[in-house]
């Protein structure tokens, strides 16, 4: 447990390194251009919406002094599909990850947010806190979160979080019974899920999964277990494969902590993740055929081209049905055969 709680430190410290660096842009998004030459779509999926965006926090009760925070669409006059988000290690303000909370809000949608801690010496009371969060969330604003359909988002811990609390929203609550989906990115390990369990997902869940290439933290065997062992069809989910790309000389990189505003809020939050997000809600709430030619569609061109500057092209993303790792376990900090952590170790590849 104490080589745990000291890996984990590593994390939360790598964390807040990001949000200190001198060159990282601001954590909350201004009207300016994205960091690097490309800038944010103009229209589409991925435009941002027209919304205001509203907040509303309350105490934290597994976690004393946080709050849980919902951000939601200003003036809004009844209940709006809902993604609840876990957010990785460190990542427990919700400055964070501003930019993907008020991307959603301002496309309609609420979003909640609940920070657990870093070095809790518990995974079980993560979970706890979480669920704790959420729930109570959904019950005190039914005005504003709509769970008839829901979403469940995270990364790293709380995209390997995602699944086995999803699960528990759809089945035990009825969560979702008009839309329900899943995006993980870069997941760690999922606990709080059992075989028969993660292959019991309701028929109409959608899902995408998505890994880094210059991640070293979490195996991406650990992403490509559940992909292949949850019971969403072929058509209904993809894996993402996010690659660096060079343009006009900035960077567009694919660390572990790629989707967040801290170390670089640019073009790959907004076209690979939110335009992403953006189809996959269309699709999961609205049965858009559009949003799912975007979102799932098995690498059609909508789907995996990414934007240029002055002829200069991101790399494409690349989306498959069937993944395999591209890299040895050795080169992650978390192994998806960690004797350790591992809950799911005879499923690794």
């Amino acid at each position: 447990m104490k080589t745990m709680l000291f890996k984990l430190s590593v994390l939360y410290l790598i964390f807040s390194a990001c949000s200190k660096s001198g060159d990282a842009p601001s954590a909350e998004p201004v009207d300016d251009d994205l960091a690097g030459p490309i800038s944010r779509p103009s229209s589409g999926y991925g435009a941002d919406g027209t919304y205001a965006v509203s907040e509303i926090e309350f105490p934290n009760t597994e976690y004393p002094g946080t709050k849980v925070t919902v951000f939601y669409p200003s003036g809004i006059t009844s209940p709006r599909p809902t993604i609840f988000y876990s957010h990785p290690y460190g990542g427990e303000s919700k400055e964070y990850n501003r930019g993907l909370f008020e991307f959603i809000a301002k496309k309609g949608y609420a979003v909640v947010f609940v920070p657990y801690a870093t070095n809790d010496s518990s995974i079980d009371h993560r979970y706890t806190t979480l669920w704790t969060g959420f729930t109570k969330a959904a019950a005190d604003y039914p005005g504003i979160i709509d769970t008839r359909k829901v979403g469940f988002m995270g990364h790293s811990f709380g995209g390997g979080a995602s699944i086995g609390l999803a699960y528990k929203a759809f089945t035990e609550k009825g969560w979702g019974v008009d839309g329900r989906f899943l995006f993980t990115m870069a997941p760690w390990y999922s606990y709080q899920i059992t075989p028969a369990q993660l292959a019991s997902f309701p028929a109409n869940t959608k899902m995408i999964t998505q890994v880094y290439d210059e991640d070293v933290f979490n195996d991406h065997r650990m992403a490509i277990d559940i992909f292949k062992n949850i019971s969403i069809s072929n058509t209904e989910k993809d894996y993402y494969y996010l690659k660096p790309s060079t343009v006009a000389g900035y960077k567009y990189a694919t660390y572990h902590t790629l989707p967040n505003t801290r170390t670089a809020y640019d073009a790959y939050d907004y076209y690979g993740v939110y335009r992403l997000l953006d189809a996959l809600i269309d699709y999961s709430f609205n049965n858009s055929a559009a949003g799912k030619n975007v979102a799932l569609g098995n690498g059609s061109s909508e789907q995996v081209t990414m934007p240029e500057y002055r002829g200069q092209l991101m790399a494409p993303l690349e989306v498959t049905d069937a993944p395999a790792a591209k890299y040895s376990q050795d080169k992650y900090e978390f192994k998806c055969s960690s004797v350790l952590y591992s809950p799911r170790i005879a499923h690794c590849e």
